[in-house]
């Protein structure tokens, strides 16, 4: 077994712990789009993105928009991992005064590139950024995490064909597939087609890979970083809440309100997954 994946492994069963204990201090959240990107945010944070927690704004680093900012906590998890600040502080999420507000914001969290949360437009400020860093000749790499509901706002055809035509092949875009959105499946609501190929006809390098392996997931950047000359997508394969078996069974699980007792449960049921080698429900990654 490779151990710098079983390592990715361990730090994704750790974000998706802490991302469900901050919730539960803040009494719910929006667990179910969170728990989707659990797997991606190991794979960056744990090995793909250059960055010093000790100086956040240090200007050589990547940068990464997750522009589905209701995913926050999420992120705070991996941040509170990575040693951007304390795990107590995860206990403040949307109080009064903390630095962890539900959605990303830069001016409030250390290690926050970009405020998001108003969908559709953070595929947008992360083409800003990436043309910004392109224009100084600067190496540092563009991450943007996109929800597969917030893709049929127009602005985000916009900005990927900016992409394509600036050339931006320092960004990479991720769009968490897991089918769902607020008010329902994506076919129910506005059928997306074939997300592959409408990114390609945009311009994109694009490939489709499993969302909680972090071995497929590791391996479709590295590819996608040879696209020289146009930006990357990888679209993720998931579901949502995955990893999390009270929001697994739940039949809407965009926002939950969440006890103790769940929790706790949620917890455990992580850590037999983990050591039994699998995220999703049942089936194996080893």
């Amino acid at each position: 077994m490779d151990q710098k994946m079983e390592q990715l492994r361990q730090l994704a069963a750790q974000i998706r712990i802490r991302t469900i204990r901050c919730m539960e201090s803040a009494g719910g959240g929006h667990i179910g789009g969170a728990m989707s990107i659990a797997d991606v945010l190991a794979v960056l944070y744990g090995k793909v993105m250059s960055y010093r927690a000790s100086d956040p704004m240090w200007p050589d680093r990547d940068r990464l928009v997750v522009s589905k900012g209701h995913s926050g906590p999420a992120v705070y998890a991996a941040l509170s991992l990575s040693g951007f600040f304390s795990e107590e502080l995860l206990n403040t999420l949307n109080r009064g005064g903390t630095s962890l507000p539900s959605h990303c914001d830069r001016l409030k969290t250390p290690g926050i590139d970009m405020t998001t949360g108003s969908l559709g437009q953070g595929i947008s400020c992360a083409c800003g950024i990436a043309k910004a860093l392109q224009t100084r000749n600067c190496a540092s790499w563009v991450y943007v995490i996109m929800g597969d509901g917030e893709l049929q706002e127009g602005q985000v055809w916009e900005a990927v064909q900016f992409a394509a035509h600036q050339r931006l092949d320092h960004l990479i875009i991720f769009v968490d597939n897991n089918k769902r959105q607020l008010d329902g499946t994506l076919e129910e609501i506005c059928n997306p087609f074939d997300l592959e190929e409408k990114f390609r006809a945009f311009g994109c390098s694009c490939r489709k890979v499993n969302g909680y392996m972090v071995e497929e997931i590791d391996q479709a950047i590295a590819a996608e970083k040879e696209a020289a000359g146009r930006p990357g997508v990888i679209i993720l394969d998931t579901y949502k809440g995955i990893g999390c078996d009270f929001a697994e069974k739940a039949s809407f699980n965009h926002f939950m309100t969440i006890t103790k007792e769940e929790a706790d449960a949620a917890e455990i049921e992580i850590l037999r997954r983990l050591k039994q080698g699998i995220v999703a429900k049942e089936e194996a990654y080893v």
